[in-house]
């Protein structure tokens, strides 16, 4: 049963705490920020402020930052902090005694229905659960940093935990604007760190063997795996301090070359050198030092820890890609890539190693054996991780088909500002080839999130990909360009390259004005695909299109509007007023005639004005004999609203 959380307590004011505190002021709630000194809560809040005047700045806030900050208050009284409120949220230092310590004087404080929740990143829930004396209202929300940017949150079921209070803590997340993945059993480390450790340790180890270089390792991931970061480069970030931590607090055994580094203080970015020497040239690898290494045994390790924790009943299969991609950072999910790899060719990697090195972090997965037995090896045999039966599920696009027929799509890679990846661009066309198109009467289009329409192509994905891989681009924007029903392209915040290329290539073109339009792939030594050169001349004219292209540069959604490339350029508060507008009057439209016009239009462009003439004729008489015709008129004569079947 869901609880109702009107009222939240933050202990702990440090980057993290001030972080959770301000969602949560912003999100409607009562905060309390607690710490242990007034200059720890007085330097905390002062980050918050900060922090929502900015957002405020940049017109990322919806409610006046006053009425923000006035949620907030703060205070080094821990009873007072706690005695009123329905959820306790802790962000102190990863210690066990210290957390258990704090909890335990919580616990007599907090009211008997107060929810206990720790935004530890590796320890045991259970493990800090016990020195509460009501287990069952205790549970884990790991936060990632900074939380006002990161969207994941970990939400993590203990050994004695009420679902009820997995629930409204899952709810809550919500709430904020989170996006919460259920980590159902209390595992250390939950999801994101047990797969992405693996990541930066078997770089680590492959350097202590003389296997891989630094540069070679992270070359390798990131322009032939298409990583954001490479492990080295991701280990130096974090700090090997931090690194070394996860490993030792759980009695695993730690690469050498991570060791000597942290006995010399050379943690990272922090220290100025690490894996990399930030003083001199910092982190400088180039393509073609990725060559020769060995990218499937990284990511093995990884897959084969994803496919542990499905195994364990921890998470599934979708809630690992997910909380990857939005707390790892990752391109794709780390499932998807073992189906795309090859599950056999997983299993047989670790197996190697395990055998080589009896070393315990190679020991096959239970579940990627299971898999691997059942024929079950990923995409190319129709089933891993994932059923590819029908072409599979919708990873980066979330749709939906309502009563009046309006297929609403939405591209889901906010964490990338809905970057298009092969993947999600093979998403769109699938879903437009396989919909029932008597059963749909417009398509929107629009991005998760507020910042963006779709920033363009995933620059990291297309420097993996094959050159027959991008011809998905323009396969996808023309499938949409030719899709018999209009198209609606709702564009709130950046709308660039590939995502302006499918805008272009919709019917109606609705913009907030605040969004931001271009083609900027001349800056990458690229020029626009997907008819971004062709549309947009036949848009603007060739002056405009050869400014746009040739700068590269971004223009308001009111320029795009005045120039005729946006149908409307309107007030965000104004937006899903004039868009749903538009739908309605579509919907309700006759579907034949639309489809007929949409032809006649994007045809005749391509022809001579005798030949788009002779098209028009013809659909106008071929129209002339529908029942919808016929309803028309009868409507138009006793002045109602038709009703077109």
């Amino acid at each position: 049963m869901l609880q109702e959380i009107d009222r939240v307590a933050v202990l702990g004011a440090g980057s993290m705490g001030h972080g959770i505190a301000e969602l949560a002021a912003i999100a409607g709630y009562d905060v309390s920020l607690r710490d242990i000194e007034e200059s720890y809560v007085e330097d905390g809040y002062e980050q918050l402020e900060w922090s929502v005047e900015k957002l405020a700045e940049k017109g990322q806030l919806e409610d006046d930052p006053d009425a923000v900050l006035g949620r907030v208050d703060t205070t080094t009284n821990l009873a007072g902090a706690v005695a009123d409120a329905d959820i306790v949220i802790e962000a102190i230092p990863e210690d066990l005694e210290l957390k258990r310590n704090l909890f335990s004087d919580v616990a007599d404080a907090a009211g008997d229905d107060a929810i206990l929740a720790t935004n530890t990143s590796s320890l045991k829930v259970g493990d800090i659960a016990r020195a509460v004396d009501r287990p069952e209202r205790f549970c884990g929300m790991h936060f990632f940093n900074p939380p006002v940017k990161m969207d994941l949150v970990e939400v993590v079921s203990g050994e004695r935990t009420d679902d009820g209070v997995v629930d409204t803590a899952y709810e809550f997340v919500e709430s904020i604007d989170k996006t919460p993945v259920l980590v159902r059993k209390d595992v250390p480390e939950f999801i994101v760190n047990n797969v992405l450790v693996p990541f930066m340790e078997e770089a680590a180890w492959m350097f202590d063997e003389g296997a891989a270089g630094v540069r070679q390792a992270d070359a390798a991931m990131v322009f032939r795996r298409g990583y954001p970061m490479g492990p080295f480069e991701l280990a130096d970030f974090g700090g090997l301090d931090v690194l070394a931590h996860s490993r030792e607090q759980w009695d695993k055994p730690l690469p050498n070359c991570v060791e000597t580094r942290v006995e010399n203080d050379d943690l990272g970015r922090k220290t100025g050198e690490g894996f990399y020497d930030y003083d001199e040239r910092g982190v400088d690898y180039e393509p073609g030092d990725g060559e020769g290494f060995d990218t499937l045994r990284i990511e093995a390790r990884m897959i084969n820890e994803a496919a542990r924790l499905v195994g364990q009943g921890v998470a599934e299969p979708e809630d690992i890609d997910i909380a990857m991609r939005l707390g790892g950072g990752l391109p794709e999910g780390t499932c998807r890539t073992g189906d795309k790899l090859g599950l056999d060719r997983v299993l047989e990697k670790v197996e190697s190693l395990y055998e080589e090195t009896g070393a315990a972090r190679y020991e096959p997965a239970d579940y990627l054996v299971e898999l691997v037995e059942d024929g079950r090896t990923g995409e190319d045999a129709g089933e891993g991780f994932y059923d590819y039966g029908d072409g599979g599920p919708y990873h980066y696009i979330t749709h939906t088909l309502d009563d009046d027929g309006v297929l609403e799509v939405t591209f889901d890679r906010e964490e990338r500002l809905n970057a298009l990846s092969t993947d999600m661009l093979d998403e769109i066309q699938r879903l437009l080839e396989t919909v029932d198109t008597e059963e749909v009467s417009c398509v929107t289009f629009e991005g998760a999130g507020e910042r963006a329409f779709s920033a363009g192509a995933d620059i990291t994905g297309f420097t993996t990909a094959d050159p027959t891989d991008l011809m998905g681009v323009d396969e996808a924007v023309e499938t949409i360009y030719e899709f018999e029903r209009p198209t609606i392209a709702k564009v709130d915040g950046l709308c660039l390259g590939g995502g302006f290329e499918i805008t272009l290539a919709c019917d109606i073109r609705i913009a907030t004005e605040e969004s931001k339009l271009g083609s900027p792939e001349i800056n990458l030594g690229l020029i626009p695909g997907g008819g971004g050169t062709q549309r947009l001349v036949r848009l603007v004219g060739e002056a405009r299109t050869k400014e746009l292209v040739f700068q590269g540069e971004q223009i308001s959604a009111e320029r795009a509007a005045d120039w005729g490339i946006l149908n409307r350029a309107v007030p965000a508060d104004e937006f899903e007023e004039t868009v749903d507008g538009f739908i309605s009057n579509i919907s309700s439209g006759p579907k034949t005639a639309l489809k007929a016009a949409k032809q006649v239009i994007n045809e005749g462009q391509n022809a001579s004005l005798n030949t788009a003439i002779a098209m028009e004729s013809q659909a106008f008489g071929l129209l002339a004999t529908t029942d919808d015709m016929l309803e028309g008129v009868e409507a138009f004569t006793h002045d109602r609203d038709p009703n077109f079947d």
